[in-house]
Order: structure tokens, then C-alpha cells, then sequence
């Protein structure tokens, strides 16, 4: 079965997000599109639960490719990240060998450093070839990891290729589709960036995110999933939050009162439920109560009586 193929324009690139259920702006699938077409990185940079790591999700299940993905943390290291030897096996290879009498060291050295005993990473797994095509190979959250695990990438993002001292170079013969996110908790190195293009995701304005909503929680009523969404875009315009809601929370937020039965946003749920939408027992205690009542009233004065396909205003 062939697999689909990359996307020829623009507009087929925002069509294949739409086909993954990705609500995309156009800002979005243009550098996506030439992310595709020049076997570049495509760096998303963005406030976490704004979408940048459900795009590589999306690429790799509307093109049919495997998703290999690299999550980073503080200490990742090359034998988590890219490759390790198996020492136990290694060690049984020698153990056999010299009871059957085979005490040529050399020789021995290169048997046991043959790609059997070579435990494949994220990385290198990226680099192989696939039937499917090339992976889309997912660097998440590249902040976290340190800045010796980012020097590190530059040759793997700029040819495609690592070194391992033992076998030599790979190389990979189709490069991969990669995807670098971070939430910026730290500046990431300019070295790296210039291998990439650049795309920062905001969060999607209110008629996006209804749209978002719509897509991603069929079971909402156009009324609930039109509060839910003014009531979000209210919070992150007025409110001084230490963490603003992203679109993964207003998603949980608009299922979680669909659960509840819940056609439209009352006040008193609404706080009750808080906890879906924030983090931060701070930011709940500044919402709760009269302030959520407050904002569902205000919103309501904006929002049409049948909200049913319209969009919601602008806050």
C-alpha cells in the first residue's frame, strides 16, 4: 500500500492538518509546507498545551509515518538519547568464547562491538531507513535537556548523522521529518536554530479555538463549547495568571462538563471545576467564585443567544 504523499502546496498542508484534525493557521502550514519541501527542522516554540507537539503527532499519522520521539530532560545523555552497548550480552559473548578457547583479543574486540549488541535510541532509530518512508522524528521540550545534549544535535540536524566510535558513521539516506518543541524555560542555542525553521505558536484567538473545540469534543453543545471558549480567551486577555490555560486545558475543561452533563457554563460548576482548567491553587482561588460568576455574566452579554456556528468574540 503506497504511503501519502508530502504536500505539494500551502493549502494541501493545511488540508492534511485538517484531515488530522489539527486547526491550523495559514502562518502555521507555510512553514510546516517548507519545513517539508527542504528537509528542515521545523523549531515550535510556544507556551505549553498551545499544540506544538500534537503537530508532529498529526504529520505522522496523515503521512503514514512512524513516530519516533525523543522527550528531553535535565541529564539526557547519549545512551539514553542515541545509542549503548549491551554490556550483559557482551559480556555472555566473552564468557562463551573463552571456554571454547578463543583468546584472540583483537579479534574478539571486533565481535563483540558488532551492531548485535547495539542498543538503538530515539536517535538513532530516526536515521534508519523505514518502509513507511522517514520517520517524523519528534525532539520534545528541547529546553529541558542540557546544553551539551544541544551541542550534541548540531551534527545530527545539520547531516543527518551520528558517530559511533566503534562501527563509524551513519547516515541517514532519507532524512527524517523533524520536529524540535520547547517552552522556552530557556533560551536555546542560536547554533541549533540556524539549522531550523522557526515558528512560534500562540494561543489560537477565539474563533481557532472554537473551532479546536468543535473538532476535538463532538459531544459539547454549541453553547457550552462557546462559553467554555470565551471564558477561556477572557482569563488569558484580563486575568493576571501565573499560568495561563492552554488549548490542551480548555479541551479537558469543555469534556469534562460534557461528562457532567452540562449544556451550557454555570457559574457554580464552573468553579467547582477550576481544576481542570488550572494548575495553580493561586490562580483557582483568584477565579473561584465571584470572579467566575462575573465572567460567565459578561461573556454571556457577548455571546449571542443560538451560538450555534457562529464565532466567538474577540476578548
Amino acid at each position: 500500500m503506497s504511503q501519502p504523499s508530502l504536500p505539494a502546496s500551502i493549502d494541501e498542508t493545511l488540508a492534511l492538518l485538517e484531515r488530522g484534525g489539527y486547526v491550523a493557521d495559514r502562518a502555521l502550514a507555510t512553514v510546516l509546507h517548507l519545513a517539508l519541501r527542504m528537509n528542515r527542522p521545523l523549531f515550535l516554540e510556544g507556551e505549553a498545551g498551545v499544540g506544538k507537539t500534537e503537530i508532529a503527532k498529526v504529520l505522522a499519522s496523515t503521512l503514514g509515518r512512524d513516530l519516533i520521539r525523543l522527550q528531553c530532560y535535565e541529564g539526557l545523555d547519549i545512551a539514553s538519547a542515541v545509542y549503548e552497548w549491551n554490556y550483559a550480552a557482551q559480556m555472555v559473548e566473552i564468557r562463551v568464547s573463552e571456554a571454547a578457547g578463543d583468546t584472540d583479543h583483537a579479534e574478539l574486540s571486533k565481535t563483540i562491538f558488532d551492531e548485535r549488541f547495539l542498543i538503538k535510541r530515539p536517535v538513532l532509530k530516526a536515521l534508519e531507513p523505514s518502509l513507511s518512508g522517514a520517520p517524523v522524528f519528534l525532539i520534545d521540550e528541547l529546553d529541558r535537556a542540557d546544553e551539551a545534549f544541544e551541542a550534541f544535535l548540531l551534527e545530527v540536524l545539520a547531516d543527518y548523522q551520528v558517530t559511533i566510535p566503534e562501527l563509524g558513521t551513519v547516515k541517514a539516506k532519507e532524512p527524517p521529518i523533524v520536529v524540535i518543541t520547547t517552552n522556552r524555560t530557556r533560551e536555546i542555542h542560536d547554533a541549533l536554530k540556524r539549522r531550523c525553521l522557526y515558528h512560534w505558536v500562540d494561543y489560537p484567538d477565539a474563533e481557532r479555538e472554537l473551532q479546536i473545540v468543535r473538532r476535538k469534543v463532538p459531544g459539547a453543545s454549541e453553547r457550552l463549547a462557546a462559553e467554555v471558549v470565551a471564558f477561556v480567551q477572557k482569563l488569558r486577555a484580563d486575568e493576571d495568571l501565573f499560568k495561563q490555560p492552554g488549548v490542551a486545558e480548555t479541551l479537558d475543561w469543555a469534556t469534562a462538563l460534557t461528562e457532567l452533563n452540562e449544556m451550557a457554563l454555570d457559574p457554580d460548576m464552573a468553579s467547582d471545576t477550576l481544576g481542570v482548567l488550572l494548575k495553580y491553587q493561586d490562580d483557582i482561588e483568584r477565579v473561584r467564585g465571584s470572579k467566575a460568576r462575573q465572567i460567565v455574566e459578561e461573556i454571556r452579554k457577548d455571546l449571542p443567544r443560538d451560538p450555534a456556528r457562529t464565532a466567538v468574540p474577540a476578548v
